[in-house]
């Protein structure tokens, strides 16, 4: 990478990190702490205010990124930012679950997500691109990984609510890194024309990817409503919940950092895609077998199946989504993607909450492997992007061309 994509990747994969981190310290303790709230008895209504966050995203993704492409990314990051933190000062002085669900979904209304992914990209070169997603993949499971270890302890300090005035400070934080850190965008996208959204809906590759990122994320969110029930019943006190959680995350980005980029270069790109979304595939089957009688050593091992199906998903589909787009409607196209990402939040949570009450946890996970076969089943046609040059072909290049 050169200088300035090593900045720009490194500084917008911080603004990634810290505002993921302020949502996800709240993910493992948020259906344990909501019960604490009135109406926090009701699966549907926790639920509902974990995923209510996904569907504001998804409302507005699409726009946010128009905007971008129209007026310019950093001053689209910084207002989706502004919108972010206010909606957790709400959530941190929520004293019911519905001011909860009115917090959270204010927080979703500051999708800035397919902006900052569309500035990365258009501040990186496509053969070092999925490096640089996958920086902000690497980034993102290491916040969960530490949210998962700090949440409990955390939350056990400053509760539920010092936890969103916590996720408002790190988005206020996140707007000095763009404002101050993050390069100028380049001048050919300050304001460009808008993007041609029709064009973007139609083309079958990226359809392709934002039905695999609804339901990647739906299947994340759904998941959580019962694992960590699952992993009280195996005789884990929350509080140690961090000692499955991290060996596993920590494992699998170590598995994908040594299998993914060496096979990419290699042009195994779309077998290594399809192989993650079977590990996926897997790991939902083996939580729902486990369900009936959990244990903390199997749960943790398929967990760690999960982790690395997941993120290698997490570093590729954004990488694939932003070469595939226009360059003018790059906005516009991520805007689409991420809002998928975003409804799959929502579904994640809300029918994950469902499914949890009336089919039990068995019956969750096996809904979450029958969307995954579905994914599969729809991926199963697409070509990946051509063998992404390694470095010593980048720098012969380069020396040609001087």
């Amino acid at each position: 990478m050169t200088p300035d994509e090593r900045r720009a990747s490194g500084s917008l994969s911080l603004v990634f990190a810290a505002r993921m981190l302020g949502l996800f310290l709240v993910l493992p303790v948020f259906a344990l702490e909501a019960a604490r709230y009135p109406g926090g008895g009701d699966p549907v209504l926790v639920g509902l205010a974990m995923g209510i966050y996904g569907l504001t995203q998804g409302l507005l993704q699409i726009p946010y990124g128009m905007a971008s492409d129209r007026f310019g990314r950093k001053r689209v990051i910084l207002l989706g930012l502004a919108v972010f933190a206010a909606g957790s000062f709400l959530a941190a002085a929520a004293d019911s679950v519905w001011w909860l669900i009115v917090g959270r979904s204010l927080q979703g209304a500051g999708a800035v997500s397919a902006a900052v992914t569309a500035l990365l990209a258009d501040q990186t070169r496509d053969q070092v691109r999925t490096k640089a997603m996958a920086l902000v993949g690497a980034s993102i499971g290491l916040m969960f990984a530490v949210s998962l270890v700090a949440s409990p302890v955390v939350a056990r300090w400053i509760g539920l609510s010092g936890l969103f005035a916590l996720t408002g400070v790190l988005a206020l934080a996140c707007m000095a890194v763009v404002a101050w850190w993050t390069p100028p965008e380049p001048a050919a996208h300050a304001n460009p024309p808008k993007g041609r959204l029709a064009e973007v809906l139609r083309y079958a590759p990226l359809l392709r990817l934002n039905v695999g990122v609804f339901v990647l994320h739906a299947v994340q969110l759904a998941m959580w409503v019962a694992l960590p029930g699952l992993l009280v019943q195996a005789g884990l006190d929350k509080d140690s919940h961090w000692m499955v959680y991290l060996p596993a995350i920590t494992a699998a980005v170590a598995v994908m950092a040594a299998t993914l980029f060496p096979l990419e270069r290699r042009g195994y790109l779309r077998a290594v895609f399809l192989a993650s979304i079977g590990l996926l595939l897997l790991a939902q089957l083996g939580f729902a077998v486990l369900a009936g009688q959990p244990a903390v050593w199997p749960l943790g091992l398929v967990l760690f199946v999960f982790f690395i199906g997941f993120n290698v998903l997490e570093a590729t589909q954004p990488s694939l989504a932003s070469r595939l787009a226009p360059a003018h409607a790059r906005g516009a196209a991520l805007g689409v993607y991420n809002t998928l990402q975003s409804l799959g939040f929502f579904a994640g949570g809300a029918v994950g909450g469902w499914l949890a009450k009336h089919v039990g946890d068995a019956g969750l996970f096996a809904a979450c492997a029958g969307a995954l076969l579905l994914w599969l089943v729809v991926a199963w046609p697409m070509r990946a992007p051509g063998r992404s040059p390694s470095p010593e072909e980048v720098l012969a290049d380069e020396a040609r061309a001087t």
